[in-house]
């Protein structure tokens, strides 16, 4: 198998899978405007060109050029990834494979899309599968951080974000000083989501006193278009210009459940979760819940409905000896 190429005169300098490159210079272009013209969300580049090495390196394991590749192909390369990734991986996967294949057919790289043809596994899920703080480990863990320093009062407002917007981390991570706002006598928060959309939100009374008492300790207040969530320096308590990233509040979160003991393996998307079941649980309507979490649709707002676990436990209860 060939190595995948990097070629100096593409944008990117973006690694160019062998059988692309060997197919020409226009198709590596091709190849590479796909991921910088097309696919604007980082994360989805980021793993939409993980799925075209991962196929294009099968490709070189099996000796096939790029216009050699037919729908047996990609069917026998969807066959292998079903043994060892989940039913939505393989879909990912093949997804990013077929829109690939589309753009090179535009581009006159390729005759005709082999991936089109090709079905992926079947996969339907009545919940989803993210885990969730139970209610009395989320308070445990809210009430454990401290608030006498900057950065514990900025991991309770990031939490705060999570759990009472609804919002993913990727919006939490991007939001700036200024878009916690006033609109009368009342803040909004100002989230950036997939796809380039602003989502408007009003702020929680609780949520806007743990924001007003991290800002106004962080000292931030007049740098509106700075980071509002900002990394430490080092061990200190000294906050950075830097936004914080992903991993950032992944190890955040990992490193507040372990010292309030939760024992559920909970991550940034719990918080999501737990807001959106907390708030079903409280009497709100699912397609209310639906817009605040900016869902197209009301059936992946149920994936984070968990108001039938515990009736579910009450049952299984019910069968002693």
């Amino acid at each position: 198998m060939l190595p995948d190429r990097v070629s100096p005169t593409l944008p990117g300098a973006l690694a160019v899978p062998a059988a692309v490159a060997d197919a020409g210079e226009a198709a590596a272009r091709r190849y590479v405007e796909f991921f910088m013209a097309q696919i604007r969300n980082p994360n989805t580049r980021a793993a939409y060109a993980r799925a075209a090495s991962d196929f294009f390196g099968w490709c070189g394991r099996h000796d096939l050029v790029l216009a050699a590749v037919g729908p047996v192909h990609v069917a026998a390369w969807v066959e292998g990834l079903g043994r060892r990734l989940s039913a939505p991986s393989v879909k990912q996967r093949l997804a990013a494979v077929r829109m690939l294949y589309d753009w090179l057919v535009v581009g006159h790289v390729v005759p005709h899309n082999p991936a089109a043809p090709v079905r992926g596994p079947k996969h339907s899920a009545a919940r989803g599968k993210t885990r969730m703080p139970t209610r009395e480990e989320a308070k445990a863990l809210l009430s454990s951080i401290p608030t006498d320093t900057v950065v514990g009062l900025r991991d309770r407002a990031l939490i705060g974000v999570l759990l009472y917007t609804f919002a993913r981390v990727g919006a939490a991570t991007a939001i700036r000083v200024g878009d916690y706002y006033p609109v009368g006598k009342r803040w909004w928060v100002r989230l950036r989501e997939k796809g380039g959309r602003h989502h408007e939100m009003p702020c929680h009374h609780t949520l806007g006193e743990w924001l007003d008492a991290y800002i106004e300790t962080a000292g931030i207040e007049a740098d509106t278009h700075g980071p509002l969530f900002r990394t430490a320096k080092g061990r200190t308590s000294r906050l950075t210009a830097t936004a914080m990233s992903q991993p950032d509040v992944y190890r955040m979160i990992r490193r507040r459940a372990e010292v309030a003991g939760v024992a559920t393996q909970i991550g940034c998307h719990s918080w999501r979760a737990r807001g959106i079941t907390a708030y079903l649980e409280n009497g709100g309507l699912l397609e209310h819940a639906q817009a605040m979490a900016g869902h197209a649709s009301a059936r992946t707002t149920k994936l984070y409905d968990r108001r039938g676990e515990q009736i579910s436990l009450d049952e299984v209860e019910r069968i002693t000896l």
